[in-house]
């Protein structure tokens, strides 16, 4: 595998995006905040890219996307995107090669991103690892089936069902004692993915691995959260890969994500810091339990116990980001029409100034769905398609601020939005907040105190300048 991988490395060179005379903007870890190049802090409200089947990609076509997706986003106030860059379509063949089409596929999107200044999260994404189990994200070649269970055709019921099954469970557990070999291949297949893309512009790193499953031991994750798992088994696994990106990649935010089943039943994660290491991010998913049932067919559920369930949960991630040295960033939530579910999610998320990415931007035929109501759009073909929770998601707030944030709201029915924060210097970059194009049919006034507003930007956002250490506040209503 080290040969391999030497080999790997030598036929990819350097990215053709490095440069020896400046630094790509990327987001890095400043204590509990992600900050940019000039030193300000910033909210990331983004959205999934995930094209979960061959070739992992979308197409250049309107139904996948093209550049009119990334004005969209930009203009509807979507800074950030989770993309999903499969090791299926990186290393489709064995780990001893690389298809680098699937890295120009992959460019051909994020250049449109960057352009917008779109900040991009890397994801290693699967779903019941692969096809065989109905699923996707590992190649087949990685997908070593268990005896006796290779005997006779998988057993694969609805997902996320499927990951209870003891064939799956059994193969996560071979996958974590590196029985196949399986493990150090996708550590290796990510120093391959941080080498190329170290330089990319607007990246704000790597998503090690999407939703990783316990094994035989995940009744007790819902008992417990099972610490026993992240000890032995998971926390080995990610620094296993931070050590591979690290080689090629000294710099950029390595994201570590909880066992699966934490994000639809908030159970306790039980990631520590690793020594030495302050550029750790924790991606971690929100699902309400009230929601998911919904979204499943079960009856009787009340979306208003979200509110509860949300408030324990953000103080929670925040402290566990904090015991692992790192920034958090809620990667996935929603997959949902409900409008309450998603209300009280978004202003949850404003109150504890947590990044986000919904889940997803188009729905893009995925596999492995509860339902058919995840996307932002009736047709994935046409932008003009939005559905009524767009109205909810799309907010005013604040995209990059030269200070640090100390409260913040946004009334989606009324448009009414306030926030405070001290300023800081930033190099002269101001404070910019998006002002959303859906909330004020008439105009909006602004009002700011301790500083200026100083302007405005392309993509409806207004910049505000304000002396170091003075406390600042920013209000827009309707006019």
């Amino acid at each position: 595998m080290v040969l391999a991988s030497a080999l790997i490395a030598a036929l990819l060179g350097p990215s053709p995006l490095a440069s020896a005379e400046s630094a790509p903007p990327q987001l890095h870890r400043q204590g509990r905040w992600l900050v940019d190049q000039h030193g300000r802090v910033v909210i990331v409200h983004g959205l999934n890219l995930v094209w979960k089947r061959p070739p992992y990609v979308p197409p250049n076509t309107a139904g996948g996307f093209t550049d009119a997706d990334a004005t969209w986003l930009a203009d509807h106030g979507f800074n950030g995107a989770r993309i999903g860059t499969l090791w299926a379509g990186i290393q489709p063949d064995g780990p001893a090669t690389v298809d680098r089409t699937y890295f120009d596929k992959w460019q051909r999107v994020m250049d449109r991103l960057a352009k917008y200044g779109i900040w991009m999260q890397l994801d290693f994404h699967q779903d019941q690892w692969n096809e065989v189990y109905g699923g996707e994200g590992a190649p087949a070649w990685a997908t070593k089936r268990p005896v006796p269970f290779n005997a006779a055709p998988p057993i694969n019921p609805q997902f996320p069902l499927g990951y209870w099954t003891p064939e799956q469970s059994l193969m996560w557990d071979q996958i974590w004692a590196d029985k196949t070999g399986v493990l150090d291949a996708w550590a290796n297949a990510w120093g391959v993915t941080a080498q190329h893309w170290r330089n990319q512009p607007y990246s704000m790193g790597y998503d090690l691995l999407n939703e990783p499953f316990a094994g035989i031991e995940w009744p007790t994750c819902l008992l417990n959260g099972c610490p026993s798992h992240y000890t032995k088994e998971l926390q080995p696994a990610m620094v296993k890969a931070l050590r591979k990106v690290r080689a090629v990649d000294p710099k950029g935010i390595v994201w570590f994500e909880p066992q699966q089943l934490s994000g639809g039943i908030g159970s306790p994660t039980n990631f520590t810091a690793v020594p030495g290491e302050n550029q750790l991010g924790f991606s971690w998913h929100n699902y309400c339990p009230q929601v998911f049932f919904e979204s499943v067919g079960l009856p009787a559920q009340n979306a208003e116990d979200c509110a509860s369930y949300d408030a324990r949960i953000h103080p929670r991630r925040l402290s566990e980001a904090n015991e692992m040295n790192a920034v958090g960033l809620m990667s996935e939530f929603g997959a949902t029409d409900n409008l309450t579910g998603l209300r009280i999610d978004a202003d949850a998320a404003d109150k504890f100034f947590t990044s986000w990415m919904y889940w997803a931007y188009k729905t893009w035929n995925d596999p492995t769905t509860a339902d058919t109501a995840q996307g932002l759009f009736v047709d994935d073909a046409d932008l003009s398609s939005t559905k009524p929770k767009v109205n909810t998601l799309v907010r005013t707030y604040p995209q990059a601020t030269c200070g640090t944030p100390k409260s913040l709201s946004f009334d989606k029915d009324t448009g009414a939005f306030a926030y405070t924060y001290v300023a800081g210097s930033c190099g002269g970059s101001p404070t910019e907040i998006f002002v959303s194009p859906l909330h004020y049919p008439h105009g909006s006034k602004t009002r700011v105190t301790g500083g200026t507003l100083a302007g405005t930007a392309s993509h409806h956002r207004i910049l505000v300048r304000a002396t170091k250490g003075k406390t600042v506040t920013v209000t827009i209503a309707r006019s």
